[in-house]
């Protein structure tokens, strides 16, 4: 005599539980969409352009302080890719950029000398990408990046690091923007 075999049945059952699993977990992922950033295809609705020439018609607004002004070129330089700026702009974008340099540390050896101390840039852009056909909103964001740098007892010497790390900054602001008004784009088109 002998018994019914229930861990047969059970691995039967566990393989039907596994293969449904499979089933809704391949239903979910097909629901996805993955596609490169800059791809050839349209980043808005309606646009007959590839997302590198879609980019490339912004026009960033004039700006008014050195660090901004920065930003700025590096922001349009990303953005056309060093080519020519087109004559017809799709999109308009107003920038604010904000700086504070604060002290990070401040080690003194003796009483007449000082090591050096360092420094931090935090700088900070708002954003607003409007359409320039309607004049209507297209996206609003911030980024912010902050840039650490040493500052030595020499005036000259700490003035010019500062400088670098302003520069530094910018250009790493410039990047995370253009990153940003990318995503937006394509958030737009997929609405």
């Amino acid at each position: 005599m002998s018994l019914p075999d229930n861990h047969k049945t059970g691995a039967a059952l566990l393989r039907r539980f596994a293969l449904f699993g499979l089933l809704a977990g391949m239903a979910l992922v097909s629901a996805c969409q993955v596609r490169p950033l800059y791809s050839k295809a349209p980043l808005s609705p309606g646009s007959t352009v590839g997302a590198r020439e879609e980019l490339a018609s912004i026009a960033v607004k004039p700006v008014s302080s050195r660090y901004a002004q920065q930003v700025r070129n590096n922001l349009i330089f990303g953005l056309t890719g060093g080519s020519e700026r087109t004559a017809a702009p799709a999109y308009s974008l107003t920038l604010n950029v904000t700086e504070s340099v604060i002290a990070s540390a401040s080690v003194q050896v003796a009483t007449d000398q000082d090591q050096p101390t360092a420094g931090t840039v935090i700088m900070s852009a708002s954003y607003t990408l409007t359409d320039a056909k309607t004049g209507k909103s297209v996206s609003t964001g911030s980024r912010s990046i902050s840039s650490s740098f040493d500052k030595p007892s020499q005036e000259f010497a700490s003035y010019r690091a500062q400088i670098d790390a302003e520069n530094r900054a910018a250009r790493e602001l410039a990047e995370l923007l253009h990153l940003a008004l990318a995503q937006d784009l394509a958030k737009q088109g997929a609405k």
